[in-house]
């Protein structure tokens, strides 16, 4: 599928270092010109649930009052862990804090371990997807009005006043995390950005899906940005081994229509191969409109 927008490269960071270590690797991708910067919706880090973790969105509401410009994230937000209002709300006033550059991640969840722990119901497939369909609806209403009634099954409203609303408007992109037919139909009707991990091969034929949901519906399907998350922990390589490595991460998946690469934060002794690719950013993204 041909793209005409440049690509973008962000980075996910754990939320496993200390406080002032998180706030400096998040400035210093700043620095560097990546496009935005994630953490992640967990209570333990699922690659090393034995070690630290802080919670996503009130790390991210100190780390966006403490960066300038790039664009900032939670990749993604967790449906089972709130209601999706107070999401909305959280969401809301994140995008204040950092003067309109909150993309909102969300998604169904997957990590039951945590669950577990916390004694959070973990709903069979079918109920997971249903509620998080309702609740795509109820954070896309909240953020677009002032006052939103809803009625679902799951999740209800009643004159539920939504003040203030967000820095971006009609309200900041909604990244959604999807992989099976039924949540990419979802993307299709809702999604600014479509956020998925897997092979090249499971990126087509989920891609492709998703085509064919827009396409149903009648929404141009270039609306959607398709974005990856690159999952270094159960990746068969490192693309911050060097930088021919990270070239040819980009290759394998521009050509199955990823325009978004968010991708696990380097080690501290793989700054050089960091500062290399950064150098390269301008290049990269517009290397991706030379081909259309």
């Amino acid at each position: 599928m041909p793209s005409t927008r440049p690509l973008r490269f962000g980075i996910c960071t754990d939320q496993n270092l200390g406080w002032e270590e998180t706030l400096s690797r998040w400035r210093r991708f700043e620095e560097l010109g990546f496009d935005s910067v994630w953490d992640c919706d967990h209570w333990v880090q699922p690659s090393r649930p034995t070690g630290p973790y802080f919670e996503a969105w009130t790390l991210l509401a100190a780390l966006a009052a403490r960066t300038d410009r790039i664009r900032v994230g939670v990749l993604v937000s967790c449906n089972t862990f709130r209601h999706p209002a107070w999401l909305a709300k959280e969401a809301a006033t994140v995008d204040h804090v950092s003067n309109g550059r909150l993309e909102l991640g969300f998604g169904a969840g997957w990590y039951v371990p945590e669950h577990e722990m916390l004694g959070i119901a973990f709903p069979e497939p079918k109920e997971l997807v249903d509620r998080f369909e309702e609740a795509v609806e109820v954070i896309d209403l909240l953020l677009r009005q002032e006052v939103t009634s809803f009625e679902g099954r799951y999740y209800r409203l009643h004159n539920a006043a939504f003040r203030p609303g967000p820095v971006q408007q009609p309200r900041p992109p909604l990244t959604l995390g999807a992989h099976g037919p039924r949540m990419l139909g979802i993307v299709a009707r809702k999604a600014d950005a479509w956020n998925s991990f897997g092979s090249p091969d499971e990126i087509r034929s989920r891609n492709a899906v998703l085509d064919e949901h827009c396409a149903r519906i009648g929404r141009d399907p270039h609306e959607v940005v398709r974005s990856l998350y690159y999952w270094i922990a159960r990746a068969e390589k490192d693309p911050w081994s060097s930088l021919d490595a990270f070239h040819d991460l980009v290759g394998r998946y521009r050509t199955v229509g990823i325009e978004e690469f968010i991708i696990d934060q380097p080690r501290p002794d793989q700054e050089a191969i960091l500062e290399q690719v950064a150098a390269e950013l301008p290049a990269l993204r517009q290397s991706n409109l030379s081909t259309t």
